[in-house]
């Protein structure tokens, strides 16, 4: 494959795609590895971790690209590909739980990051070795590039994933698309298709990606409908002040600290001053985290797993509590693991709200398909009125 040419850029981009949807999870484990550590050491550590990591990555593909050479490999790998495209379309397991405690010292973090990512990255190596057609190059090269991505803008990607599922069912279908063109490449198989059509490896690839897709969300659809619902784990909760004497209005406001829940919170203090005198409006904050992977959970303990939690949960409350505070509008906070569109409509029916509001991006009715997982899940399972507040438009 000739450096700079379309071929090349194309398996550069998929390449960055396959670290960022499978890499996500390997952030979360980076961010717990260091978070015990001094300020300035986890910064060595996060970078002399990933340093690793990709040191250790960019071996564990060259040994695939070699096996890869190996009669019917491929055609196995192409297996593998389809099913992790698949999974990576089924509903969130539980988390398990390691004896592993975020490490106390730089080397212990390093170690920690490397091992994990040794252990977890085995769906990303096949994928990325099938996407480089044999170019150890292009591999260090599309690794040097998405890893940073992963790294440093692993909160960005996970909120990506998280409001876009149509973003997850890109990738699924991306790894059967690089699975589909595997099959045919294969060794063993080439000399049955000499004389073929010149598109037969594109359409090998296109049905790869459309099965990956159909298959998937048929078994999620399934999986969802056979399961319970896992059961939310409370972080903290400070329940509302009583509004004793009044008649009361219960809002339950989802808050995750991005600027349009942000608009949903300027929508309650909008509606504080529309209610009659006699009624006092009762305000419940919620943040709903939502469960690691079991894989990533299996390298830290419960304790240190709660508390990283409860971080990322007290900075995405805290946007929200400044809003609330600077009007004086008296609030309770509640903080979750758990299913967010499930937890709010839970948590409101339970407390006998009036009102659950959340805010969305400003996306038309058209696009309504792309409106985030935890608004279309909210929806689905409240008891009780959802307000969705769209944030204005930038200018």
């Amino acid at each position: 494959m000739e450096i700079g040419s379309a071929q090349f850029w194309i398996a550069v981009l998929q390449i960055i795609a396959i670290d960022i949807m499978l890499g996500g999870d390997n952030a979360v484990v980076i961010a717990l590895a260091c978070r015990k550590l001094p300020q300035a050491q986890r910064r060595q550590g996060i970078f002399w971790g990933v340093v690793g990591a990709i040191g250790l990555r960019v071996v564990l593909i060259f040994f695939a690209l070699q096996l890869l050479a190996i009669p019917y490999l491929k055609v196995v790998g192409a297996l593998l590909l389809l099913w992790i495209g698949v999974k990576l379309l089924l509903p969130e397991e539980g988390e398990g739980h390691g004896e592993v405690e975020a490490a106390a010292t730089l080397a212990g973090a390093i170690k920690t990051i490397i091992v994990a990512d040794a252990v977890m990255s085995l769906d990303n190596v096949i994928a990325v070795a099938g996407a480089a057609k044999g170019s150890l190059a292009l591999v260090i090269f599309g690794i040097l590039v998405s890893i940073p991505i992963v790294v440093w803008g692993s909160r960005f990607v996970l909120m990506l994933l998280d409001r876009f599922p149509i973003v997850i069912t890109g990738g699924a279908a991306l790894l059967g698309w690089i699975g589909g063109d595997m099959l045919v490449s294969d060794v063993a198989i080439k000399p049955y298709l000499e004389g073929a059509p010149r598109w037969l490896p594109l359409a090998s690839a296109a049905t790869g990606a459309l099965l990956v897709v159909v298959v998937g969300k048929i078994v999620a659809a399934r999986a969802e409908r056979a399961r319970a619902p896992l059961p939310a784990r409370a972080l903290a909760e400070t329940p509302a002040p009583a509004a004793s004497g009044k008649r009361k209005f219960h809002v339950v406001l989802a808050a995750d600290g991005s600027e349009h829940s942000l608009a949903a919170v300027r929508h309650v203090l909008d509606l504080r001053s529309r209610l009659a005198p006699e009624t006092a409006l009762v305000v419940d904050l919620v943040n709903v985290q939502r469960g690691v992977p079991g894989d990533v959970a299996s390298f830290v303990s419960r304790e240190a797993l709660q508390d990283y939690h409860r971080e990322q949960s007290d900075a995405a409350l805290a946007p929200a509590r400044a809003l609330l505070d600077a009007a004086g509008q008296p609030y309770g906070v509640h903080q979750f693991v758990g299913s967010p569109g499930r937890v709010l409509a839970e948590f409101a029916a339970e407390r006998g709200a009036d009102q659950i509001a959340m805010g969305t991006r400003g996306l038309s009715t058209h696009t309504g398909a792309l409106l985030g997982s935890v608004t279309q899940e909210t929806i689905e399972h409240a008891t009780v009125p959802v307000v969705v507040v769209r944030a204005p438009a930038r200018s």
